[in-house]
């Protein structure tokens, strides 16, 4: 019989950390062997024998959390924001001295989000245009989403080879913002609302008809599927995966 995966949560007292404590606790092939909150040392996670570790904390520390994980040998699956391809580029080489260690970091772990952000991919290169909406509760940080951004991405990724040039403007005047941000061509619109916890839109549209490829959250436990996911597959994808989308079988 396999032994249960040794699990550390950091962030365990903010909303999502909390979320993974449960789950990771409830889940029969995992120990939750630590729970860090903001102040308490890495070296807890290594007193506790801990082997992998779900990094939920803010910008400012994940970079040195999950550096001091693989620098320990410990995978990491990673959902906090501020991982920008510089950041990312940095942890690639980082684990290039650690061959056997894997990271994940995600901006979304909602596997409908994941799927819906593919399929937006997959279509994106048959219409003219596309646009994305993404709805977050007041308190987020960063606009626009990750995965708003990371959907754009693949959209406008897709797109190119297929040679869909950007989707029609006549705008001459507006607003600053008015139109969103450029993500690649593909322009994405951030609206923060108290009551939301995250959807998002894909506005598809071509001659005489519109595709609309939407996912909510209702409860952050709907990202935790994604996250138990992420640590019972990391140990077997070395190295630095950007997006759940990597361990799900995707191809065409």
């Amino acid at each position: 019989m396999t032994p249960p995966l040794k699990v550390a949560v950091l962030g365990a007292n903010g909303r999502m950390g909390a979320e993974a404590v449960k789950a990771v606790t409830a889940a029969e092939d995992m120990d939750l062997v630590a729970a860090l909150g903001r102040g308490d040392s890495l070296q807890r996670l290594l007193e506790a024998g801990a082997t992998h570790v779900v990094d939920l904390t803010v910008p400012a520390s994940t970079e040195a959390n999950v550096t001091f994980a693989v620098e320990h040998g410990l995978h990491a699956v990673v959902g906090t924001t501020g991982w920008d391809e510089a950041r990312r580029g940095a942890l690639a080489g980082l684990l290039a001295g650690h061959p056997e260690t894997g990271v994940l970091i995600a901006p979304n772990y909602a596997l409908g989000s994941v799927l819906a952000s593919a399929f937006a991919a997959k279509a994106a290169r048959y219409f003219e245009s596309v646009e994305i909406i993404e709805l977050h509760h007041p308190d987020k940080v960063d606009a626009p989403s990750g995965t708003a951004v990371r959907t754009a991405q693949l959209a406008s990724a897709a797109r190119t080879p297929a040679g869909v040039p950007a989707g029609p403007d006549a705008t001459e005047h507006s607003l600053d913002g008015a139109r969103g941000a450029d993500v690649g061509g593909v322009r994405v619109h951030s609206v923060r609302l108290r009551g939301l916890v995250a959807p998002q839109e894909v506005l598809l549209g071509g001659p005489g008809e519109q595709l609309t490829i939407r996912h909510d959250s209702y409860d952050r436990a709907s990202f935790m599927p994604g996250v138990l996911l992420g640590l019972r597959s990391v140990a077997s994808h070395p190295g630095l995966t950007y997006g759940l989308d990597g361990y799900l079988d995707l191809n065409d």
